[in-house]
């Protein structure tokens, strides 16, 4: 792909796939021969469109077509090759035609162990090799798809008009075939949260009906953002301070230090966002919030808004969570309908409304700054800090940026009040917590615990290990964290208990193996997962997590460079490396699990 453009021009369908998204192409004749472009044509909010089209377009087809993509570039102004780079950074999207059926199998960590090498075989017995069509068909491997508590998990993109994405777990055989007939298939598994005494973040999951703003306001909907409201914006940031919440997804920073940064911008406009795209293998618990309580998400999102003066909000959605999205486009249509979003929200006098966007398959838009990247078109690369998304956020605006789990607790306690909600826990991790418990546990699913819960505490709600079976390790945070073992089960599960113990809570991952797994294949899974994330921008990153999985893999074949001691001396000195030149969390963290398998496990030496 060039600067310039090529002379491929999109099929009908194609171009009505664009124009529904982007609206009527004014600036073309009734030929369909381009005009002068559009004056708004290369704005910064209108390449923002970037990404919805390529959706549609890829939706409608099943890839990203020279005609289609050159379509898209003139419409919106932006060069082909910088569209061009766009597509191609997106799993989800492929420059190259291909079925307009293809299924997605997880062979993450969480699925590896419970029944995804056996979803391949089938695929394969099925389809063929990966990556090759087969009467219409092609299957490939995947990163986590967020749905480790009914694992195995399949992702199947569905082309073409009518049609739509959709995700099978626990995967089988014939529920593949009956998606890929297109026919019917069962209800979807309920969602698996723990037992309801404590549950006060889950507590309408599973009980109200997530697509009615009347069953929502029957259970004490929209009562937090009328007390916002009450008390004032300056209140609701005091509010959100003294409950000393802490962020949920990940790095623990002050909730209400961040809304007041924001708040005390004199640039205009401001911006919330939340960020949804939840790809930490392991990590469930916001699709379970967004899929059983999606107007808790809607209300906690107004709130952020009239609490930093923003009159805009996005909520920046997981790509392969298509249930989720049905769910959250049926909220902001009915809150907007009933003046719970709008021009005049509640009758209160301000302004604010909320778009949903959609990510392609990108681990890396899970950190912020790729995150306003990927939402203003551009591919979704992390930028330098500082300066930091307060003062320099999405459109170089100051932007106040949370993840679901963060932004619902808002709700919460402006429902009980500070005093009340900062007495839950403990006093450096305040409220309650979501994990997503899964792998080798008896009741897999989201468990709501108060921060400071021992750790067997948590395994005990969820059945423990599995009968006749003994844990051999746990992996904490996710693929960023890091493993434990059977003999740290009384860890407190607060920030400050897991600072203390040279481990991290992360995203809420807990993820149990039992004397079945083998820890080494697990870590070159995860070597391999963020090979395959990193985005390549910074050199730390991109050789690092090659040179981590090159040298994981000599010592699991045993043709070392030297003695095994020397490998291992390696693979710390890359991780360090990592850790401290990385621009962003992903090169940072692309060590930690294998460097606590190492040093926790003794995972080279027979100790696990």
């Amino acid at each position: 792909m060039d600067l310039h453009f090529t002379t491929d021009v999109p099929t009908d369908d194609e171009r009505e796939a664009i124009d529904a998204v982007l609206g009527p192409d004014e600036a073309s004749s009734p030929d369909g021969a381009p005009r002068v472009a559009m004056q708004n044509r290369g704005t910064p909010e209108r390449r923002s469109l970037v990404l919805p089209a390529l959706h549609a377009l890829q939706a409608r087809e099943g890839w990203i077509s020279p005609g289609g993509l050159n379509h898209i570039a003139r419409r919106l102004g932006v060069p082909p090759a910088e569209l061009f780079g766009v597509a191609t950074f997106y799993a989800m999207f492929s420059v190259e035609k291909r079925p307009k059926t293809v299924v997605h199998v997880c062979d993450d960590v969480v699925c590896r162990v419970n029944g995804a090498t056996e979803v391949a075989m089938a695929c394969r017995e099925r389809i063929g090799p990966t990556h090759e069509e087969n009467e219409g068909l092609m299957w490939i491997k995947s990163p986590c798809l967020g749905l480790c508590e009914r694992a195995p998990a399949v992702l199947i993109q569905k082309a073409g008009r009518g049609r739509g994405n959709e995700t099978l777990a626990p995967a089988t055989t014939e529920w593949i075939r009956a998606s890929v007939e297109d026919k019917k298939l069962v209800v979807e598994p309920p969602l698996l949260v723990g037992p309801a005494t404590g549950r006060r973040l889950l507590a309408r999951v599973g009980v109200v009906d997530p697509m009615s703003l009347d069953a929502y306001r029957a259970h004490g909907g929209y009562a937090a953002l009328r007390r916002a409201i009450d008390i004032g914006p300056s209140l609701t940031i005091r509010e959100v301070k003294d409950a000393k919440l802490l962020g949920r997804g990940g790095a623990a920073f002050p909730t209400g230090v961040k809304w007041e940064a924001v708040a005390q911008q004199p640039a205009r406009p401001h911006y919330v966002v939340c960020n949804a795209d939840e790809s930490e293998p392991g990590t469930f618990k916001d699709r379970v919030v967004m899929e059983g309580d999606p107007f808790a998400l809607v209300e906690a999102m107004t709130i952020a808004g009239y609490a930093m003066a923003a009159e805009k909000g996005f909520i920046y959605l997981r790509g392969e969570y298509p249930l989720a999205k049905a769910l959250l486009e049926n909220a902001i249509a009915a809150a907007r309908v009933r003046g719970f979003l709008g021009d005049n929200v509640m009758g209160a006098g301000f302004r604010f409304d909320l778009e949903l966007r959609c990510g392609a398959g990108a681990y890396i838009c899970g950190e912020e700054t790729a995150l306003f990247n990927s939402l203003e078109g551009k591919r979704g690369e992390p930028r330098n800090k500082p300066p930091f998304p307060a003062s320099h956020g999405l459109f170089g605006k100051p932007t106040g940026i949370n993840n679901v789990e963060t932004l619902v607790n808002v709700n919460l306690i402006l429902g009980m009040g500070a005093t009340a909600y900062a007495a839950l826990g403990t006093p450096g991790s305040t409220g309650t917590r979501l994990f997503c418990v899964s792998g080798h546990i008896e009741r897999p699913g989201t468990y709501e615990v108060d921060c400071g819960t021992p750790l067997s505490r948590l395994l005990e709600m969820a059945g423990g290990v599995r009968p006749g079976r003994t844990i051999k390790a746990i992996l904490l945070g996710g693929a960023a964290g890091g493993f434990i073992g059977p003999n740290e089960l009384d860890l407190p599960l607060s920030f400050e208990a897991a600072r203390e113990r040279g481990v991290t809570l992360g995203s809420g991952v807990v993820a149990v193996f039992d004397q079945s797994v083998d820890l080494v294949d697990t870590l070159l899974r995860i070597a391999q997962f963020f090979r395959d994330e990193s985005c390549g921008q910074c050199v730390p990153c991109r050789v690092g997590t090659v040179r981590q999985e090159e040298a994981l893999h000599r010592i699991a074949q045993k043709r070392t460079l030297g003695t095994l001691g020397d490998e291992v001396k390696l693979l710390d000195e890359i991780g360090q490396v990592m850790k401290d030149a990385s621009i962003c969390g992903l090169g940072q963290t692309a060590a930690s699990a294998i460097q606590s398998a190492v040093t926790r496990l003794k995972v080279f030496e027979g100790g696990a």
